[in-house]
């Protein structure tokens, strides 16, 4: 038998129906709620426009995400995003903006509309990720990224861009730039200006002018990144504190592996392999509270690790110094070498081994105060000229035979 409608709603408890009446009512505000949303954020198809221009401008103040198809994309003036919550997607290499301009212009812009203005403004949560950008040696930066917090970059081919690949400046809150491929740029590949809480993970750097420099920032932490055949340094950190450069391959570069510079404290140098960098392996000029451990400094020819005077209260522990010896023999006549103190103090100097080097494991030039040298295995050493370099030379050093305690005021106020 058949109940009509009405008759069934009529046999409900009274306590049943308004609880219907809730869900029905909440169900109705959800999605009234998931329609505004949806509102507020757009897909745009650059594929549905005349030009890449438009297709940034058409996503609306509350972001999206724009679709880049495949293709040749000519650039003779920069393309400029300033909306935030927005991701740049393209088909991969297959989708290449390539930049034409002559006068030093960026390929991509990432920036807040009042940047000019209020040197402040700041955009959030800006992706971009697999699509190419490239340019020439008359263009400038391949991404020009200014006041963006949180932004994360990666998938992405930026190569022969004249100024830096990607340029982050005033970038200040969490930016990510991982598994990209950056090459063949005039400038660094990533340049970072005043940044913070930086993750720069899995890339593959080559021949740019510099690989990374990170200047005036906070917190980098560096890791899995494979850098070969730099025209300059790899890494460059300047007036940074508080960072992790770790796991990394830097080889053959022309000039050295890492720079500390400028204020620099609280840096760790780990686990890296820093193979035939001509111009030497890690160059800390100055730099205060850092450890530079378990790192393979191989056929660094000249300087593999240098403490200078502007630097102290390093320990250098765990790390392996050497030629290309296989056992029989050595694979390539490339000389190697050692640490040189430059007018320092406060150093440690415990657990490491060398071998093979061309002229002494350790030497010290200048007034080097508090050092202690100990627990190191030494052999095969003064190569270039046998018996003419003593494994240890340190001069007037003052050395610290175990551990030493020094009371009252610190080296800088006396």
């Amino acid at each position: 038998m058949k109940r009509s409608k009405s008759l069934f709603w009529a046999s409900l408890p009274t306590g049943m129906l308004l609880l219907i009446g809730v869900c029905l009512i909440c169900g109705s505000s959800a999605s009234s709620q998931a329609v505004r949303v949806s509102e507020r954020a757009a897909v745009v198809l650059a594929s549905q426009y005349t030009d890449l221009h438009k297709a940034l401008e058409a996503v609306p103040e509350g972001g999206g995400i724009v679709k880049l198809p495949p293709g040749d994309f000519l650039l003779t003036r920069p393309l400029i995003l300033s909306r935030e919550n927005t991701r740049i997607e393209g088909a991969g290499a297959a989708t290449h903006l390539i930049n034409r301009n002559q006068e030093g212009q960026p390929a991509l812009i990432l920036r807040p509309r009042n940047r000019a203005a209020d040197r402040g403004a700041r955009i959030w949560r800006v992706q971009l990720a697999d699509f190419r950008i490239s340019g020439n040696p008359k263009s400038g930066d391949g991404v020009r990224a200014e006041g963006v917090n949180e932004i994360y970059i990666h998938g992405m081919s930026i190569d022969h861009n004249g100024g830096h690949g990607i340029n982050l400046i005033d970038c200040y809150e969490d930016p990510r730039i991982a598994d990209s491929i950056i090459t063949y740029n005039g400038g660094a590949g990533l340049n970072i200006l005043r940044g913070h809480d930086i993750v720069v993970n899995g890339n593959q750097f080559e021949e740019n002018q510099d690989a990374v420099r990170c200047i005036d920032s906070f917190n980098l932490c560096m890791n899995g990144n494979n850098l070969d055949d730099h025209l300059r340094h790899g890494v460059v950190i300047e007036n940074t504190y508080g960072s992790v450069l770790s796991g990394n391959m830097i080889e053959e570069c022309q000039g050295t592996a890492v720079v500390l510079d400028r204020d620099c404290y609280g840096i760790t140098v780990s686990a890296n392999v820093i193979a035939h960098n001509s111009g030497g392996g890690v160059d800390v000029r100055d730099a205060w509270g850092c450890a530079i451990s378990a790192n393979t400094f191989t056929i660094v020819a000249q300087r593999a690790l240098v403490v200078g005077p502007g630097s102290g209260r390093i320990t250098v522990t765990g790390n392996n110094f050497s030629n290309s010896h296989i056992g029989g023999g050595v694979r390539r006549d490339d000389p190697a070498a050692g640490i040189v103190l430059e007018n320092t103090s406060d150093i440690v100097i415990s657990g490491n081994i060398f071998t093979g080097l061309a002229e002494q494991a350790i030497k010290a030039e200048g007034e080097c105060k508090r050092i202690v040298v100990v627990g190191n295995a030494m052999s095969d050493l003064s190569r270039s000229a046998p018996g003419k370099h003593p494994a240890v030379e340190l001069g007037t050093a003052e050395i610290v035979a175990g551990n030493n305690a020094v009371e009252g005021k610190s080296e800088t106020q006396r």
